[in-house]
């Protein structure tokens, strides 16, 4: 659990190389905003470069859990803002992590209320 609270910590602080390296080169990413997905650790480098530049995303984690099947679940509170700071969306989402030893291979972005 201490990797996914350092994926966040390096996330909420904009730290590109501190947020990649809990990745696997070949990581499934979601890209949220298009409904797509990116692939590699690259693209999601580039993904998230690029998002940093449009909006302002805060995630703040309030609960993560083990699932049964070893992927692991977080509870995050979202909140998005424009470049200009005036908010866009506030809401719940569950990120679930499938893991490959210390690294992430792939992310899902779910309601929590499915």
């Amino acid at each position: 659990m201490d990797r996914i609270a350092a994926l966040y910590e390096a996330f909420t602080g904009r730290d590109i190389d501190a947020v990649v390296a809990h990745l696997a080169p070949d990581v499934d990413w979601p890209d949220a905003m298009r409904g797509t997905r990116v692939v590699g650790a690259d693209a999601v480098r580039a993904y998230w470069l690029g998002q940093w530049e449009a909006v302002d995303l805060q995630v703040t984690p309030r609960r993560v859990r083990e699932l049964p099947d070893g992927r692991v679940e977080v509870l995050v509170e979202q909140v998005v803002r424009d470049s200009d700071g005036d908010l866009l969306s506030h809401a719940f989402v569950l990120h679930t992590y499938t893991l490959d030893g210390p690294l992430v291979r792939r992310m899902d972005v779910g309601d929590p209320e499915t």
